[in-house]
């Protein structure tokens, strides 16, 4: 009796004997892995009724790189609907004293005190060159604030209001601030970058979705019907890839009249860009609809009744939707960097409209760029803009591909 604990009856065996530590830790394992079970079977059950979408959605979340580039898209296009209200100044206003003003940094804390504040930039006339030299004085700050009352504009062309994200204490002269500087004409350069971003990502975005229904039309067409339909689409892709594209453009903008407003240009710009940028897709959606169509689905289809445009737009198009996304992604910076190229060299769109590339032409001047470095500004929300169409047309078509990683 003395190797029995004091608690345990006579006649009956401890706890410890009853159920020894292998077999307990053999029923917890099993419990653990019950559980594991259960949980990797709603998983299952989780993916098998999830739509494709959900599935592309799913992959998409885990490229962290791509899911930052698309939320800094959505801000890009925030700024595209509202420039106004992110806008410091009227970007046509101009005024030529206040010339090539340098940037003014904004400051959070000044004086042990927070809030938002720039320096500001002190004027001395040159007595040689008779020009406006300006520096940035960090000893006087001149305060911002946010949501001010500004010069009114319209919301999307409805609701006027004067609020502003970023706006001077007061209306007068001397408060009047440039985040990013100013040009040879006075203009302040963020309010018309605002603008510009506007112009540029709406013009990279409406061609490619016009490239997109060209291509998926005309090379649909050519896969499903074949014949001397697709003979006719081939030789006209092939033309059309053939020709040099320098060389297009200039015979294409040459024919726009110099009298034609800033809207009939943009529009004319989108027209072309999108008329040259939609053989590639075409040509893909072409295999795909020669391969799509001896599927016994769309034999199901025929035999149902279906008409074939239904066929086409409703069983077709669908399977590989999620591939033209992702090409569509990869495509708007390339119509981007082709229309700030034709801002820049001065075959796209024309001052008064405002683009990135109409803001880089006051930098092709070497002189300029020496005295007013910050001019090249836009360049480098070119390159952010297309490496985040990049990076998120990466993750899209990682994430529309079944058999990736």
């Amino acid at each position: 009796m003395s190797g029995i604990p004091c608690n345990t009856a006579p006649g009956t065996t401890p706890s410890s004997e009853a159920h020894p530590p292998s077999q307990l830790a053999g029923g917890l394992t099993a419990d653990v892995s019950d559980e594991a079970m259960a949980i990797s079977s709603a998983a299952e059950e989780r993916i098998s009724v999830a739509s494709n979408w959900q599935l592309v959605w799913w992959r998409f979340r885990k490229h962290k790189l791509a899911l930052f580039s698309g939320v800094l898209l959505i801000l890009f296009y925030i700024v595209v609907l509202v420039p106004d209200f992110f806008a410091t100044l009227n970007p046509e206003a101009t005024e030529a004293r206040l010339a090539f003003i340098p940037p003014q940094r904004p400051v959070l804390v000044h004086e042990g005190r927070l809030g938002l504040w720039v320096p500001a930039v002190v004027g001395q006339r040159n007595p040689v060159t008779l020009r406006m030299e300006w520096r940035v004085d960090e000893g006087r700050m001149v305060p911002v604030k946010l949501l001010g009352r500004g010069y009114k504009y319209k919301v999307l062309g409805l609701l006027e209001t004067d609020i502003h994200l970023f706006a001077p204490v007061d209306q007068r002269p001397e408060s009047r601030f440039f985040l990013l500087g100013t040009d040879r004409l006075g203009r302040d350069q963020w309010s018309r970058l605002m603008f510009g971003t506007r112009t540029s990502m709406t013009i990279g975005l409406i061609s490619v979705i016009l490239s997109v229904i060209l291509g998926v039309l005309l090379g649909g067409i050519s896969g499903y019907f074949g014949g001397i339909p697709d003979l006719v689409i081939q030789r006209l892709i092939e033309i059309l890839q053939s020709l040099p594209t320098i060389p297009i453009w200039l015979a294409l903008t040459a024919a726009l009249p110099i009298g034609w407003r800033p809207e009939q240009v943009f529009l004319a710009i989108t027209v072309i860009l999108s008329l040259i940028g939609w053989t590639t897709l075409g040509r893909e959606v072409r295999g795909r609809f020669l391969a799509l169509r001896e599927e016994d689905f769309v034999l199901a289809a025929e035999l149902a009744g279906c008409s074939r445009w239904r066929i086409i737009t409703r069983h077709m198009v669908p399977t590989f939707m999620s591939h033209i996304i992702a090409t569509s992604t990869l495509a708007i910076p390339v119509m981007i960097v082709n229309e700030t190229s034709l801002s820049f060299l001065g075959l796209g769109l024309r001052p008064p409209a405002i683009s990135w590339g109409v803001q880089l032409q006051e930098a092709q001047n070497i002189q300029t760029v020496a005295q007013a470095p910050w001019l090249l500004l836009p360049c480098l929300v070119v390159v952010i803009a297309v490496l985040a169409f990049n990076l998120v047309g990466d993750g899209l078509r990682d994430a529309a591909d079944p058999y990736s990683r």
